[in-house]
């Protein structure tokens, strides 16, 4: 069970020189641990059974990018962008270092910070982490609505990316987990199995109504951004300790081209789930937090 400290959400924000509104919410006090959602994801992507979070004493800042919740949009946008705002977060929270974690499409924002801002971050992790994909098999690896959308944002093509994403997100406006539900239908049982639990479908509920609050736009630049060139990610440049988890049977995020990546990154150190899926992190919690509190920096 959580104490009073970790049921409590500060929801907070900042405005950025350029005008635009950056949020988070915050829970709990002590140790800082900043969190990178995945995509589509919102300052509200936050666990309903914090007992992990308690029980370490963290600080759990979990941040919004732009475009989605009450983050200002961003178009255009690619990495380095936010890698700044993340820098002025702490800097409004009074912290110089902390660590640092990212899920799925918060994996390139991980990396960006990471090159951009070393001297911000004590040690990270990356779970399920998105790769650059570069080989038509990886695609092929996906489940079918992330295949077409990163095919098209490779392309370049806006309206592409649109059009592919509006149903999904038309469907999860009206009710958040029915676009989930069925864009994951051909995931691994081990996700499937993840996804029938009701705090879980109460928490990414939650999360889905205030990623989509101000529409679909947010989505859309990320998308474009993710599959595009990440030509503002200089991975020769991260030096930060890192970990990455990932599962051999991952549908949103191939495998491969994960195992490529890494590859790329001296500092970093790959571990296994198996056979598991995309949600395989949701259970391993404490475990990955101890890996990343525990490591030698």
């Amino acid at each position: 069970m959580t104490d009073d400290l970790y049921d409590a959400v500060l929801d907070e924000d900042l405005v950025r020189p350029d005008g635009r509104v950056v949020a988070w919410t915050r829970i709990g006090a002590g140790t800082p641990l900043l969190r990178l959602p995945g995509t589509p994801g919102s300052r509200w992507s936050i666990r309903a059974d914090r007992t992990a979070w308690a029980e370490r004493g963290l600080q759990v800042i979990t941040t919004e990018r732009p475009g989605y919740g009450r983050s200002s949009r961003l178009a255009g946008r690619g990495f380095r962008e936010h890698s700044d705002d993340l820098a002025a977060i702490l800097d409004h929270l009074g912290l110089d270092r902390v660590y640092l974690t990212g899920g799925s499409g918060g994996g390139p924002h991980v990396l960006a910070f990471a090159a951009h801002h070393p001297d911000r971050i004590i040690a990270a992790t990356i779970t399920v982490g998105f790769p650059p994909l570069e080989d038509d098999s990886e695609y092929d690896q996906m489940i079918p609505l992330n295949a077409a959308a990163f095919r098209a944002a490779r392309a370049g093509d806006e309206d592409a990316v649109r059009r592919i994403l509006t149903g999904p997100y038309e469907s999860m406006r009206s009710v958040p987990l029915s676009g989930l539900d069925a864009a994951m239908e051909t995931a691994p049982a081990s996700d499937l199995a993840i996804m029938s639990d009701p705090r879980w479908r109460s928490a990414q509920t939650t999360a889905i109504e205030n990623a989509f609050a101000p529409g679909m736009d947010g989505w859309v630049d990320e998308t474009l951004a993710m599959g595009g060139t990440w030509s503002d990610i200089d991975l020769t440049a991260i030096t930060t300790s890192l970990t990455w988890w990932h599962g051999a049977a991952d549908r949103n995020c191939p495998f491969p081209a994960a195992q490529r990546l890494i590859n790329k990154l001296p500092t970093a150190t790959l571990r296994e789930f198996g056979d598991a899926g995309h949600f395989e992190p949701y259970r391993r919690e404490p475990e990955i937090l101890d890996e990343l509190l525990t490591r030698p920096t």
